[in-house]
């Protein structure tokens, strides 16, 4: 994407200029900048309350979407004639025993299975319902915030943002319906299905399990950025989520292992725990793989990216000379009007009568002077409330 009124030859030299800053680094150096800068962005966005924000839904979105595909397998049972429904309910019951007794599982958990399974319209209606709103509701976590560590944040509008979040989480579903019983299940599952293909199933299974995650895993960071980049350059940000999420199961298993297995404080709720538990560690691992990708992008920005930044930049810079505009004139009016108080706040002074927001400094702009807000935030020491106040009587 390129600037309005900016020539191919202005839009090359920006970029340039933008990569000769770190020519001459190290690689050590740049190693450790670009590790300082996916922590402080991890940081500064939040990124461990929005993967729990995203673990949330989605595991809301799971016994909906679980009830919904029930209801749709009655039918299906129904048109084929075959009894697929009898040994998921058999499982299902099995697996309810182990949290219910005997009489929840008689009383509660049969007649809901039977009635849900006859192949019920508004069972499945309702229940694909809730699991499309909330599923592509944590989707939405992953796109508008991999949209804010790159500095797009607006690019996109509300509605755009909530429909690819959408559209990419039923691709997702299936996806998912096809890679997670194969992920699961190993290699074993598919030599059953493919008895011929032993050695070479078992070659070439794990290889292309990987391979296909960091395709995944690229594409949901490809198509996230509102402006299209090269798609290789995505791949880093892929390789980091995909080991920080093996990395991360596997001590989230050791750490079940010792303290949900067998008898637990947890009780009924330590299944649903621990399926919380592996959502929230793969969702961090995603938003720390678009925090790598958006640091490699600030220290060698793509032609798109560095030019829909000018953008944006401008609009926020124009945003924050308009409210100091509007606040200087509220400011004038006041003092013609004879209104002020002593005592009162300055309100010509911009960004001191209204505490900035804590998360996404995109949205900085209406507190502070169209300047480089971040910079200047972070070159001003904390000041207590009332320090600030005598400051300014002073």
């Amino acid at each position: 994407m390129q600037a309005a009124n900016e020539s191919p030859g202005r839009r090359a030299g920006r970029l340039h200029r933008a990569r000769v800053l770190y020519r001459n680094v190290s690689k050590r150096r740049m190693a450790w900048l670009l590790l300082k800068d996916t922590v402080n962005s991890c940081v500064e966005y939040r990124v461990t309350g929005l993967a729990a924000e995203a673990a949330f839904f989605t595991l809301l979105s799971l016994p909906p979407l679980l009830l919904g595909l029930l209801g749709l397998l009655g039918y299906l049972d129904a048109w084929t004639g075959t009894n697929t429904i009898g040994s998921i309910q058999e499982n299902i019951l099995k697996a309810s025993a182990t949290v219910l007794s005997d009489k929840g599982v008689n009383e509660i958990a049969r007649p809901l299975l039977r009635d849900v399974t006859k192949g019920r319209p508004d069972v499945i209606s309702v229940g694909f319902a809730i699991a499309l709103w909330s599923g592509s509701r944590a989707v939405n976590v992953f796109v508008d915030t991999i949209t804010i560590m790159y500095g797009l944040e607006g690019k996109r509008g509300i509605v755009r943002t909530r429909l690819l979040a959408f559209l990419l989480y039923v691709v997702a579903l299936l996806i998912g319906a096809v890679a997670l019983p194969l992920m699961v299940a190993g290699p074993e599952a598919v030599e059953d299905v493919v008895p011929w293909s032993g050695d070479v199933v078992r070659f070439l299974y794990w290889p292309v399990v990987t391979l296909l995650s960091i395709v995944f895993l690229t594409t949901l960071y490809h198509v996230s950025v509102p402006v299209r980049s090269p798609w290789q350059e995505d791949i880093p940000g892929a390789l980091v989520a995909l080991t920080m999420w093996v990395l991360g199961s596997f001590l989230l298993r050791i750490y079940l292992t010792h303290t949900v297995e067998g008898l637990t404080i947890y009780g009924s709720l330590a299944a649903p725990v621990a399926v919380l538990l592996w959502i929230g560690v793969s969702a961090f691992a995603v938003l720390v793989g678009a925090a790598v990708n958006a640091a490699l992008d600030r220290v060698w920005p793509s032609v798109a990216t560095a030019a829909a930044r000018a953008d944006v930049d401008r609009l926020r810079a124009a945003a924050a000379a308009q409210e100091a505009a509007e606040r200087a004139a509220r400011a004038l009016e006041a003092s013609l009007a004879d209104d002020l108080d002593e005592d009162a706040p300055d309100e010509g002074v911009i960004g001191q009568d209204r505490e900035p927001p804590s998360e996404f400094p995109e949205r900085w702009a209406q507190f502070h002077p169209p300047e480089d807000v971040r910079s200047r935030l972070q070159k001003e020491p904390h000041q207590p409330k009332h320090a600030k106040h005598a400051k300014r009587r002073d």
